[in-house]
């Protein structure tokens, strides 16, 4: 009756490859200890408080959205499920145009999770540079993971519950 396909479908793996790619400068300036020059203000802009960090940081979770989303969710496939469930979409021939539409809607889906995703990771710089206070000790990963977590455990839940249900029927 639908096809599994979430908003944020890439959870929170971008935030992560985004977060380890843009740690490497702050490592390099930790061993390097640069005074002056060009090589320090290139480290300074990178650094978590500048705002080359923050629009690295945004481009980058968006990029990973897609990398990861391509890699874990194969449209052709899930068109040969589909055909194979003897399950169609309205108005879309089964085959290649059936994988086409699929990929064109989890572009489409793809970019407006990657968006919400990197505006939840960048609220708490921005609140940092707004405030002046950037060691925040809950971030939106954080949030995101606590949702996450939350939203899995509920489902344990119903699904434990309907199997009360059931249990009790069939006896």
């Amino acid at each position: 009756s639908h096809i599994p396909i979430k908003v944020a479908m890439s959870g929170v793996m971008p935030i992560i490859f985004a977060s380890s790619i843009l740690s490497i400068p702050s490592t390099i300036r930790v061993f390097t200890n640069p005074k002056a020059g060009a090589w320090k203000s290139i480290l300074d802009a990178l650094s978590s408080t500048g705002w080359m960090y923050s629009v690295l940081y945004f481009l980058l979770i968006i990029l990973f959205a897609y990398f990861y989303v391509t890699i874990q969710y194969n449209p052709v496939e899930m068109a040969n499920n589909l055909r194979q469930s003897n399950g169609t979409i309205p108005g879309v021939r089964p085959g290649k145009p059936t994988s086409d539409f699929i990929a064109r809607i989890l572009s489409k889906i793809t970019l407006i999770g990657a968006l919400f995703l990197a505006v939840i990771a960048l609220l708490p710089i921005i609140f940092g540079h707004a405030t002046g206070m950037y060691n925040l000790s809950l971030g939106g990963t954080s949030i995101i993971i606590l949702v996450g977590v939350a939203l899995d455990t509920v489902k344990q839940m119903e699904s434990q519950m309907m199997m009360r249900h059931y249990k009790g029927f069939l006896d």
